[in-house]
């Protein structure tokens, strides 16, 4: 460590404290994001919260939840959600990255207090979990977002790969609550402990994150070039040398990507959908991967156990079910840390095509022995499902649950990253609220044999990864939008692509560096002999003046 610079080496390149902090805190709303998803299962075992919101007697003095009812009171969060993430675009554009961050942890809490207002109807308990989501949904897109936008590249895999260790974190301290609260479960005061211990957790985000740099992308989007500067220095560890060659290097890279999108105005909602010629590669093409990806991230299965794994062990006769859930969770935080060396070390599409593929055989021997084996009849056969659905688990959380973030994070041009990155993430909660909705009601008419239509899901998702990503580990944003623009580049070889200046993905050509450095020197010369920028805005506008010119993918 470099005290004078208040940095570290990392992968042979320095990254600043504040970046290794920054990835801390916004990954809190990871934390929030899993321990809302982890609640929910618990609680509807509680004989409190059953007796309260519960319809139908269950002939032992106590009620029953409606599958339908069962459904919507899981499943509007995800409603919320969804439209969270799409305000998100706006709101992130608007007042920043920060600032969207703490109105989401708001409204959050606001929603957590509306749950614990709840009396006895489950309409208002069901209306409390929906303004909780809109919250949980801006931080599902702009805490990955501000992570992307602000890691130096030798750590932006690891560092939003964190957002989902924190998922699953919050999914495991969730399910520990439950399993300490259960002592009490005919006292309304377990339930709602457990949801406003939500409140104490979303302070850490909510007022810290103002103590974080802004994303130096979005103060270079509003033209705030020496704010832009100040932040990437920041997150170098190189506060007091803003001018060093490696900040001048990152900069001029972002500068490069930021002046041809300023040749086509700002970016719309229209372009993410319809083809334009606007100079950015593959525009329409990463908005459906996108949305691809995070929609089938959700369809692999994992809510399937997280928010009706206590119900459904219990149907499988496990004597005690919300123990076998704090199983499953801690398997699932163990894994992701494994997934945070994965996603550096071996990239993003093989792990993706590798994990579902072993998913897909896992949930292919826990269905099959659920629908050939009643569970509740033999103990053998509970046991290898719920071997089955850890080994499940230990993949998903090892490969698509943190790297399909770090996936969306990086895939996106600047000119429309926050559009398509709600819609992405809307795609993820438009899953979950289908996985959600629709569990009870297929689990109450084909039992076990729900899961076979994970197997397809899943393979599914193996071919959409193998056939169109491209492998952007150890890139930079700036270097994965060139990529896209690359005709002849395939997906299935795109982890062999090097950029120019580069040795490897993640050794620099110094000289290349150099000699663009002294080139850009020439190039913006004023008669004072003194480099200026304002030689190139002038260049800029009069070819923003003549219309935006063809990249080199509409030319070919």
């Amino acid at each position: 460590m470099v005290l004078g610079k208040k940095s570290v080496r990392i992968n042979g390149a320095d990254c600043g404290i504040e970046a290794l902090f920054l990835g801390a805190i916004s990954s809190m709303g990871g934390f929030l994001f899993g321990y809302d998803t982890g609640q929910i299962s618990g609680m509807l075992l509680f004989s409190d919260f059953k007796n309260r919101f519960g319809q139908n007697d269950d002939g032992k003095g106590s009620k029953e939840f409606v599958p339908i009812i069962q459904s919507l009171l899981v499943s509007l969060m995800s409603i919320g959600t969804l439209l969270g993430a799409l305000s998100s675009s706006y709101t992130s554009d608007l007042w920043g990255r920060r600032k969207n961050l703490s109105w989401g942890c708001f409204i959050f809490v606001i929603g957590s207090v509306i749950q614990i207002a709840a009396v006895d109807s489950w309409v208002h308990m069901m209306m409390g979990r929906f303004v909780a989501g809109l919250g949980i949904g801006i931080l599902s897109v702009g805490v990955p977002m501000f992570q992307s936008e602000c890691s130096p590249r030798e750590i932006r895999g690891a560092v939003v790969a964190t957002y989902q260790l924190m998922i699953t974190f919050g999914i495991l301290i969730s399910n520990i609550v439950n399993f300490g609260v259960r002592a009490f479960e005919d006292n309304p005061s377990s339930w709602r402990l457990v949801i406003g211990l939500g409140i104490v957790f979303a302070s850490p985000l909510g007022l810290g994150v103002f103590l974080l740099p802004e994303s130096p992308r979005w103060l270079a989007g509003r033209q705030d070039w020496d704010g832009a500067r100040m932040s990437m220095a920041r997150l170098r560890g190189l506060k007091h040398d803003h001018r060093h060659q490696l900040v001048e290097d990152d900069m001029k890279e972002m500068r490069t990507v930021l002046d041809k999108e300023r040749l086509a105005a700002a970016g719309t909602w229209k372009e993410c959908f319809i083809p334009k010629k606007n100079g950015v590669p593959k525009q329409v093409y990463r908005t459906i991967l996108g949305v691809a990806l995070q929609f089938l991230q959700q369809w692999t299965g994992v809510n399937y156990f997280f928010y009706y794994g206590a119900t459904i062990f219990e149907s499988a006769g496990i004597d005690d079910p919300i123990r076998t859930q704090l199983i499953l969770g801690t398997i699932n935080v163990a894994m992701t840390f494994f997934g945070l060396y994965v996603v550096e070390r071996f990239g993003r599409r093989m792990p993706l095509f590798i994990g579902a593929i072993w998913q897909a055989a896992w949930l292919a021997v826990f269905a099959a022995m659920g629908t050939a084996v009643n569970p509740e009849e033999n103990s053998a056969s509970g046991i290898v499902m719920i071997v089955a659905a850890a080994m499940f688990i230990a993949s998903f959380a090892a490969t698509w649950g943190p790297i399909i973030w770090v996936v969306i994070g990086e895939t996106f041009p600047l000119r429309t990253r926050a559009k398509q990155a709600s819609l992405a993430t809307a795609a993820n909660w438009l899953g979950n609220f289908m996985l959600s909705f629709l569990t009870p009601l297929a689990t109450d008419g084909i039992s076990y044999a729900y899961g076979f239509v994970f197997v397809g899901t899943n393979i599914v998702a193996a071919i959409v990864v193998y056939f169109f990503l491209y492998e952007s580990v150890s890139l930079s944003l700036e270097n994965v939008d060139y990529m896209y623009s690359l005709p002849d580049l395939k997906p299935w070889t795109s982890s062999k692509w090097i950029p120019e200046g580069y040795h490897t993905r993640m050794k620099r050509d110094d000289a290349h560096f150099a000699r663009r450095a002294a080139e850009d020197d020439e190039r913006t010369q004023v008669a004072s002999g003194r480099p200026s920028r304002a030689v190139d805005d002038e260049k800029l506008a009069k070819r923003s003046s003549e219309g935006p010119r063809e990249s080199r993918e509409e030319r070919v």
